[in-house]
């Protein structure tokens, strides 16, 4: 393995570059062309995702469910709260846009205020009959008043349903053809349909209208994913080139890079293409990762390039040192970056599965991209000049690296004293961090579609489905009385809830059969006795074909049957303690020896799928450092040296931990990511480092002091350079309009800031305390492999 990455072998490397141009530039035009094509296969995700494997006790009664009751987030709400709506015209108006709402294919039906029936008794024969509450489908104001006056009063069967129970706001509900609501024709129907006519209804008559509902959702949040992705590479190309000129100070270094880190943008398309992945709200990530993660390497190799040039200005020479020198240390850098997004392809989640597979293969692509690129593009060109390598000598760069050579030559007890601190206080406030599973914390709360969710959780508690799903395992035993006795006291209970709705289930119309048989009286709107039972039952046996609720709640064998209630936005704590109390309830009323009844639904789907994400990133961020540390020992070869190189890069992790705790950012699938990728780019920093400081101990005479001096400042620059590119390039996602996604860049560009800190001050304090166990050669043996290489020149090959 040695042999394999030594000099020699880096010196073929450059060879092999150097001398087939323009056959690598032609493959590498191929590949660009090739992966493009493989562009049409994208597709953007149309469900949440699921965060937990499809074998999980909890998937399997989800599934269950909807084999027995199909998709239960297919219904989209319009809201509204205006009295003005029962106004002649504008009630007309609603009417004519559910109508033509209705039909299209990808609505089922809709139940809206005109379309309302009653249930009425009729005596020859005995049945129940559902009748229009409205007449006519041009109403005058008095008929209107009096449907008013009936729906709020005298049919509680509509209540939350049509209704709201806390004011008069009325609601339109949209039920969406299942084999259409997770495809494309959804989003389609929503952008193109619903909303512009939803809109030139309120310009026509001065209503506002709110829509929800999880289908609506999902498709509003999919496109701001999909706007964002433009704008995050539009952002992260500007930002990037703004700093890498800032730095260089030379146009053609910048447009090279560009160029560079856009073929990357490319590749990456492609491969989410041609693996036939979905784009969700963590691959929308990945081309704007690429350019912020791909423009290190590119300053890393002009840097050398232009350092090489400014030493004895031979072109040739200057490239092939470029690659022998930079190669080795950059594809270390690289492993342990891709090595940290790596982590993710071995949990059980397909989302972070694909996000790691995807990331890591882009980042070794980009890695090779750079060191091809770079160095055949100078190669055509002419030798810079000396404005172009003015940026190796600037002044406040020097006085930089000077301020950290003077803090840890002077102020080493006062950096170990700070970073003692810090790490106390990080700890606190680890204690503080929650964890939150909220399906929609991370939507853009700016948005419309935002505000009309929490409308809906104001007028009628809640959006999002929590399903409770009963198996009576017998046939037809859910409509016995005794079950629905069960299932009216459970509801009782879930009422209670204040971060729950009131229910819907079978129950409404076992009520409303009482209520109808009594002529319509309210009072009587409750389940009937025994005695009525019998009384009533002549009347309800026709009404199961009528009554679309009874098919949509009671599965066609009798045996299944589902309570549907809806969650406000509550986190995975609240939902804990929701789940707690009702449990051991459910076990009471309903005997586990006579029923299955278990809790499912999207929004539980999603918030035990939190937890079990965020267990198994505590695992992945684990094997991160394990497997960066095991790349360390293979380097240098030093167990000391592992523990010292580790200590930089926990420290920073720990005090990101500590700040999410103090300003109440909780964990959450896009705050856990921050860890494992921000350990595996830090550490990038701490390889160069004790490469350099490595090969200055062997010229230096293993004199310490003079070899971390010596190291420091050769490393700081471009650890300065990279880091603050870093930083401002992750920034960029703080510009989305996804919680998480800001949260993400921030907790990023935080960590990343105090890596490089930590790097620049704390490790080479350490190196130098305790230079007399690690200052000698049985502990920094020969390593495994050359990060730095130091053979003499070698031959020009242009």
């Amino acid at each position: 393995m040695h042999k394999i990455f030594s000099f020699g072998f880096w010196n073929s490397i450059a060879r092999l570059i150097l001398r087939n141009r323009i056959v690598i530039m032609v493959i590498i035009a191929i590949i660009t062309i090739l992966l493009s094509t493989q562009w049409k296969n994208m597709r953007f995700s149309f469900t949440e995702a699921n965060l937990m494997p499809d074998e999980h006790p909890v998937n399997v009664v989800y599934q269950d469910f909807l084999n027995r009751f199909g998709e239960e987030g297919n219904l989209i709400l319009l809201g509204v709260k205006d009295s003005a709506l029962f106004n002649t015209e504008k009630f007309k108006a609603w009417n004519a846009l559910t109508d033509r709402l209705t039909k299209y294919p990808e609505v089922d039906y809709i139940i809206s205020p005109a379309s309302l029936k009653e249930l009425k008794k009729r005596e020859n024969p005995k049945r129940f009959e559902m009748v229009p509450i409205l007449k006519t489908n041009s109403p005058d104001s008095i008929q209107l008043k009096d449907f008013e006056n009936k729906l709020f009063t005298e049919l509680p069967f509509y209540e939350n349903l049509v209704y709201s129970s806390h004011s008069n706001t009325i609601q339109s509900a949209l039920y969406l053809n299942q084999e259409l609501v997770n495809t494309k024709a959804r989003k389609i129907f929503v952008l193109e349909e619903l909303n512009p006519l939803i809109e030139k209804f309120e310009a026509d008559y001065g209503i506002d209208v709110r829509i929800s509902g999880m289908p609506y959702i999902r498709t509003l949040n999919s496109q701001n994913i999909i706007d964002e992705i433009g704008l995050f590479i539009l952002a992260a190309l500007v930002v990037t080139s703004l700093i890498f000129f800032f730095f260089f100070r030379s146009i053609r270094a910048t447009l090279i890079s560009m160029f560079t880190v856009c073929i990357g943008v490319m590749w990456a398309f492609g491969f989410i293409g041609l693996l036939n992945y979905e784009i969700t709200i963590l691959t929308a990530l990945i081309p704007p990762l690429i350019i912020v993660i791909g423009i290190p390497n590119c300053i890393f190799l002009i840097n050398k390039y232009q350092q090489e040039i400014q030493n004895h200005g031979n072109q040739a020479k200057s490239l092939q040192r470029v690659i022998t020198k930079i190669g080795n240390a950059t594809l270390m850098t690289n492993l342990t970056t891709a090595s940290g997004f790596a982590t993710f392809i071995l949990t059980d989640s397909k989302l972070l599965r694909e996000f790691g597979v995807v990331a890591s293969i882009n980042i070794l692509a980009i890695f090779v991209l750079s060191l091809l690129i770079i160095p055949i593009i100078y190669s055509y060109l002419q030798t810079p000049k000396d404005r172009h390598l003015r940026h190796l000598n600037k002044r406040w760069i020097g006085g930089f690296v000077h301020w950290m050579e003077k803090m840890v030559r002077k102020k080493r007890i006062t950096i170990y004293i700070s970073s003692i601190a810090l790490l106390v206080l990080s700890i606190i406030g680890i204690y503080n961090i929650k964890i939150s599973g909220s399906l929609l914390e991370d939507m853009p709360h700016n948005t419309q579609f935002f505000e009309d969710v929490k409308f809906f959780e104001q007028e009628f508690d809640g959006v999002m489905p929590l399903e409770i799903f009963i198996d009576a395992k017998k046939p037809k035993s859910v409509l016995k009385l005794s079950t629905l006795k069960r299932m009216d006291k459970l509801e009782d209970i879930i009422k209670d809830i204040p971060e729950l709705s009131n229910p819907l289930s079978v129950t409404r119309l076992a009520k409303y059969s009482k209520q109808a048989y009594y002529n319509g009286n309210p009072k009587y709107y409750q389940l009937p006795t025994s005695q009525e039972q019998n009384f009533i039952l002549p009347y309800a046996k026709g009404i199961a074909s009528e009554e679309s609720l009874l098919q949509s709640y009671v599965d066609s064998t009798g045996q299944y049957a589902r309570i549907t209630t809806f969650m406000k936005d509550v986190g995975t704590e609240k939902m804990e303690e929701i789940e707690e109390d009702l449990i051991p309830q459910i076990e009471k009323i309903f005997p586990p020896e006579r029923y299955d009844v278990n809790l499912t639904g999207k929004a539980l789907l999603f918030q035990k799928g939190t937890t079990y994400l965020v267990k198994n990133l505590i695992i992945s961020l684990g094997l991160a450092i394990f497997l960066i540390a095991i790349l360390m020992a293979w380097m240098f070869r030093s167990f000391r040296m592992i523990l010292i190189s580790l200590v930089p890069n926990l420290l920073p992790l720990l005090i990101t931990a500590g700040m999410m705790g103090f300003l109440g950012v909780p964990i959450k699938p896009s705050t856990i990511l921050v860890f494992s990728i921000a350990f595996g780019i830090s550490v990038d920093d701490t390889i160069h480092f004790l490469a350099k400081y490595r090969q200055e101990l062997k010229v230096n005479d293993w004199k310490i002091k003079r070899s971390v001096y010596a190291a420091l400042r050769e490393t700081g620059v471009s650890m300065f350079y990279t880091s603050i590119v870093l930083f401002f390039g992750f920034s960029v996602f703080m510009i989305s309009s996804f919680g998480g996604t800001v949260a993400l860049g921030g907790l990023v560009s935080a960590t990343l800031l105090f890596a490089m800190l930590s790097n620049l001050l704390l490790l080479p304090s350490m190196l130098l305390s305790l230079e007399r166990s690690i200052a000698n050669k049985e502990v920094l043996k020969e390593p495994a492999m050359k990060i730095i290489e130091t053979e003499d020149e070698p031959e020009e090959l242009i």
